[in-house]
């Protein structure tokens, strides 16, 4: 087991999330198109460690080459979450890839974990790809899984009694005790603020300030049922932003 669920989350999430509805054509409009196995989006700041990522992904790309790595991406990351204990995920594929470098979106697009007004810039992020309240919401559910580690993003402790002994490579912060674990553990760690060794980032504590997010915060911090419903839609609707499918 490489205990690689929470990067292939995250890898799925950042090929998709650079999506700008406000741009029709493709593929400068971003999105899932597979641009993310290129070295120039790869060296973006929001996309450190994920070559690791990659590395996994490569193996299935070269036995199966007329898989698109949009569509891979996709479908890993889908995986990985209902293996980890989520909800199935309703994908569709035939996603076309991107051919070129040239073809990444520029540097930006994704949210940073610790800006001035973290409300209005989750808003600023996730309202250009067509998200709404509920659905920023219902995908910050998934820092369920996963962890934060200083080296990559600048956020979170080097170690913690929750994550010093691994599994996998040991160290970083997560934001769950169980953080291999994904379940409705993410809202209700934040809501009780009861460890420190727990992260929680302005834009997670976010969650519980701003009135609408609390809204539904809250709602999933008590309904795990209702969490998983809504971010299985999310997740879906997140998978497909910005992709051509063919035919």
């Amino acid at each position: 087991t490489k205990f690689c669920h929470p990067i292939l989350v995250r890898l799925g999430w950042h090929d998709a999330g650079t999506y700008n509805k406000n741009i029709e054509e493709w593929p400068l409009r971003g999105g899932a198109n597979g641009s993310l196995r290129f070295e120039a989006e790869l060296k973006h700041a929001a996309n450190a460690g994920l070559i690791s990522a990659l590395k996994l992904i490569q193996p299935i790309k070269d036995k199966y080459p007329n898989i698109s790595y949009a569509d891979l991406f996709q479908l890993a990351s889908a995986t990985a979450v209902e293996e980890a204990g989520g909800p199935e995920i309703p994908m569709k594929y035939g996603r076309v890839d991107v051919s070129a470098p040239d073809q990444c979106p520029e540097e930006g697009r994704l949210p940073d974990a610790g800006p001035p007004s973290p409300a209005d810039h989750l808003r600023d992020v996730f309202y250009r790809m067509g998200l709404n309240d509920k659905e920023i919401v219902a995908l910050s559910g998934a820092h369920t899984l996963g962890r934060a580690r200083p080296d990559r993003s600048g956020w979170g402790k080097p170690e913690t009694k929750y994550t010093k002994a691994g599994p996998g490579e040991a160290g970083g912060q997560s934001w769950t005790v169980r953080w291999l674990k994904f379940d409705n553990s993410y809202f209700k760690d934040i809501k009780e603020k009861r460890d420190e060794d727990l992260l929680v980032l302005p834009t997670d504590a976010a969650l519980f300030e701003d009135p609408s997010f609390k809204n539904y915060a809250e709602k999933y911090a008590e309904d795990p049922a209702a969490f998983f419903k809504d971010y299985a839609e999310a997740h879906a609707k997140l998978s497909n932003l910005g992709a051509k499918f063919d035919p």
